[in-house]
């Protein structure tokens, strides 16, 4: 990955961060010494839940599903440039 795309990945966690604030919802930036930033989010229940954003062939897209379930579920995430994408996810992780 280049630096741009990391550049890139980075923004769009924090632009989807200062949208869930805007929802009231508390979310923290992740940013571990040797790995990708993610976004952690509280549901409903008080779960933590991951949100990472990686490059589809329709472009950036959210996802907060492990590995193995982006696999098998090809339909769990949202487009980032989508301007509902923090309602979205907090309607699925809150599901």
């Amino acid at each position: 990955m280049t630096a741009g795309e990391r550049y890139e990945r980075f923004m769009h966690l924090v632009r989807l961060g200062w949208d869930l604030h805007g929802l009231g919802v508390c979310a923290s930036l992740v940013l571990p010494a040797g790995g990708e930033p993610v976004l952690e989010v509280r549901t409903a229940a008080g779960d933590p839940v991951r949100i990472t954003v990686i490059r589809r062939y329709c472009g950036w897209v959210f996802t907060w599903r492990p590995w193995w379930a982006r696999l098998w579920r090809r339909d769990r995430w949202v487009v980032a440039e989508a301007d509902n994408a923090a309602d979205i996810i907090m309607a699925e992780v809150n599901a």
